[in-house]
């Protein structure tokens, strides 16, 4: 049809039709379909963006609800083929893994974090043996495993140790490696744990067949506190504001950030992530030529999921949302703990 034989609408100035819209003023008409709509995305979410987070407890038939993470649980590795196989029909493509040890004796220096019959180390070799095709990570970290509930190991004066810390992180994450781990995540942010663990994996055979995610811009953040009582990994005294980073600490994440993938870093992450999407931008443009990963963390979940339920807004819509704000900052991997929902939703 020649929209220039169809007359003017007499109820219309003559400015409207002319002089008053350049031709580059109109945008609408780029997005006036659906279809047009879900074109102005320069990437869409994905099934195999997905990665979730699921805790692994030392009770092998363990299923305990975590109730400040709705809809989240411990699992005991029995458990874990009847959890997993329903995830894993529906189009699941990845899982990171955290060890909750419950029933260990824990120490200055985390000792069970790479006990080969802990809780990580057996779900490993379980998903792997029952799901080949799922992508199976491990977080890193000593704060579930030591008696103090920090994530490094400290001097007698009491301040964090950065050299054993890193040489320890390392070798719980090249124990993960052994064990079949397709990416070791460490989030502990010890100084210089990227380029230990690196060395490690490189020096061992697994430099190759390990992916290194480095937690590389992990901010000091009030929104960890349903996973810390998931995880049973609050410190026994002080904070970690030592380590993690200050949240207004912008040059110094993107120090933090230019650091690891100098180490050595397969991944970047960024988490939390919706108070930071300026920060994994930043990181989109550091580490340009690296895969991007945020975390969803339990405080945004469960943020998200208390609006919906006080009916401040519909829960898929606004899961979508920000989840969709992290796609457009740069990210290409999203940790998150509406993974199950996701994998409904994106079929609809």
């Amino acid at each position: 049809m020649d929209i220039s034989s169809v007359p003017r609408d007499p109820r219309r100035p003559a400015y409207a039709e002319a002089s008053f819209y350049s031709s580059s003023s109109v945008l609408q008409g780029g997005y006036q379909h659906p279809l047009s709509r879900s074109w102005q995305a320069q990437r869409t979410l994905t099934k195999s963006m997905l990665m979730y987070p699921i805790f692994i407890t030392d009770d092998p038939d363990a299923y305990v609800d975590i109730p400040s993470l709705p809809g989240q649980a411990r699992w005991g590795v029995n458990k874990l083929e009847e959890f997993l196989g329903p995830l894993v029909k529906k189009g699941l493509r990845s899982v990171i893994l955290f060890g909750v040890p419950l029933n260990c004796e824990k120490d200055d220096r985390g000792s069970p974090a790479d006990d080969p019959n802990g809780p990580v180390i057996l779900a490993v070799r379980k998903i792997r043996a029952l799901f080949p095709d799922v992508y199976v990570a491990c977080d890193v970290c000593l704060c579930e495993y030591t008696s103090h509930g920090h994530c490094g190991l400290f001097r007698p004066d009491g301040s964090i140790d950065n050299t054993p810390s890193a040489a320890r992180i390392a070798e719980v994450a090249l124990s993960y490696a052994r064990a079949g781990a397709h990416c070791v995540a460490p989030s502990d942010m010890m100084d210089g744990r990227i380029k230990a663990i690196k060395r490690a994996l490189i020096d061992n055979g697994f430099g190759n067949r390990c992916t290194l995610m480095a937690y590389s811009a992990k901010f000091a953040s009030a929104l960890y506190g349903p996973f810390r009582d998931a995880a049973g990994s609050a410190p026994s005294f002080g904070d970690r504001k030592c380590y993690q980073l200050p949240p207004t600490a912008k040059g110094l994440a993107r120090r933090a950030i230019k650091r690891d993938v100098a180490e050595g870093a397969d991944i970047i992450m960024v988490k939390p992530a919706l108070p930071y999407l300026d920060v994994i931008q930043d990181a989109k443009e550091l580490a340009q030529d690296h895969p991007l990963a945020a975390y969803q963390v339990s405080g945004e979940y469960a943020m998200v999921v208390a609006g919906a339920r006080a009916g401040v807004y519909d829960l898929q819509t606004m899961a979508f949302e920000t989840v969709e704000s992290m796609i457009r900052a740069g990210c290409t991997l999203i940790l998150t703990y509406f993974t199950p929902q996701f994998l409904d939703w994106l079929d609809e």
